[in-house]
């Protein structure tokens, strides 16, 4: 589903739902997700969701959803009647007009027809694909359960099922050459249909991954073979008319992720579920959300106190104007520079703004928008920290 044109920058409101359950914990991952032995009981799991929507309506007041984006954790490990009735909820809490972007995170091992169609039944139109890689050996070092081959009859079968999809590709893995990642990607854009996420592997404090890397028994690719890594994707993802519109996301024009663009537009967002994050702005300015990590004590929260939160804070124009940074200089198009300007009370630093520009790192678009090139894009945080400061 395209978007309307007019509605371009529009960042939308969103409706984030946190599903923290999986088969099994992969070794890369630090996001909040939990393996479970028990069954879950998703009957009272939706209850609560049922709840927390209904203290989430009071707070954010009457809103239409431009998406809702179904995150995990695994939430192809839900029930269809369980994605119906979180979804019936939230359309009897605001508006959900027809067609808007309604996106659920599948693995590949947890694939079924039925279970798709019970999915397209409840709502659901665009699925992103968790494939990871297209190599077996690769799947097993990071810990995923599926094989190519599964992988493979999963983007068909979600072919065939929903109008929209995307699958994540890890590269920078241990042991990966330019030549290994060209063939891989190639292969890759093969099956895409319109929209590919691309992420680097990042070794994140706290995972197996970090203590193997800390002991020297995990090697990943170096600086300079990373960048390689990273231009090469650019190139090949462009040439198959899918260009990247975030530093990693990759879609054919009109195709991009409703969802995310609100994230990187710094648009307002409802977090729902253990461990979800929210965005809120009201009278008194914008509200973050944070919610409990731990499954069952969200649970517990929810069903006594009417919702999940953890924290709530005031964010001040200062704060903002960070986030907006932050998010706004990871898009292809950029940051819009009168809204960064008004939250912050001052101008972009002209000295650091033309040393940037000189080294080819960041660029003007007009006098409304700032942007970074491709080739600051794999320095992003460190322009966002020189500009910010």
């Amino acid at each position: 589903m395209s978007r309307p044109a007019q509605d371009a920058l529009d960042p939308g409101f969103g409706i984030y739902v946190h599903w923290p359950f999986c088969a099994a914990k992969c070794p890369y991952c630090d996001f909040n997700s939990h393996v479970r032995r028990e069954p879950v009981d998703q009957t009272r799991i939706v209850g609560a969701f049922q709840r927390e929507i209904a203290q989430m309506r009071a707070m954010s007041g009457p809103r239409e959803v431009t998406s809702v984006f179904f995150g995990g954790g695994t939430p192809s490990l839900m029930e269809p009647r369980t994605v119906d009735g979180i979804l019936s909820a939230i359309g009897n809490a605001w508006h959900m007009p027809g067609g808007i972007e309604i996106t659920l995170e599948v693995n590949p091992t947890s694939v079924e027809a039925e279970r798709f169609r019970g999915y397209r039944a409840a709502g659901v139109n665009r699925v992103s694909l968790g494939v990871q890689s297209l190599n077996d050996s690769d799947l097993k070092t990071l810990g995923r359960l599926h094989t190519v081959a599964e992988a493979l009859s999963a983007i068909e079968l979600a072919r065939n099922t929903f109008p929209r999809l995307s699958f994540d590709l890890i590269y920078a893995r241990p042991g990966q050459t330019v030549e290994s990642w060209e063939q891989e990607l190639n292969r890759a854009i093969d099956h895409a249909a319109d929209h590919l996420s691309l992420y680097q592997l990042t070794i994140e404090q706290g995972t197996p991954f970090y203590s193997l890397h800390r002991a020297g028994k995990l090697k990943v690719p170096d600086v300079d073979l990373s960048a390689d890594l990273y231009e090469v994707t650019q190139a090949l993802t462009g040439k198959a008319g899918l260009p990247a519109y975030e530093v990693s996301n990759h879609a054919a024009p009109g195709a991009e992720s409703r969802h995310n663009l609100t994230y990187w537009r710094y648009g307002d967002y409802v977090g729902l579920g253990a461990g979800a994050h929210g965005r809120l702005s009201g009278r008194n300015g914008k509200i973050g959300t944070i919610n409990k990590r731990i499954p069952e004590q969200w649970l517990q929260q929810v069903e006594s106190l009417g919702h999940g939160m953890e924290t709530e804070e005031r964010l001040d124009a200062g704060a903002q104007a960070d986030e907006l940074m932050l998010m706004g200089l990871r898009l292809r198009e950029g940051m819009d520079l009168a809204r960064w300007q008004g939250l912050s009370g001052r101008f972009v630093d002209a000295d650091k703004e033309s040393f940037l520009i000189s080294h080819g790192l960041i660029e003007r678009l007009g006098n409304s928008r700032l942007r970074c090139t491709p080739a600051g894009m794999m320095v992003l945080d460190a322009i966002v920290a020189d500009l910010a400061a």
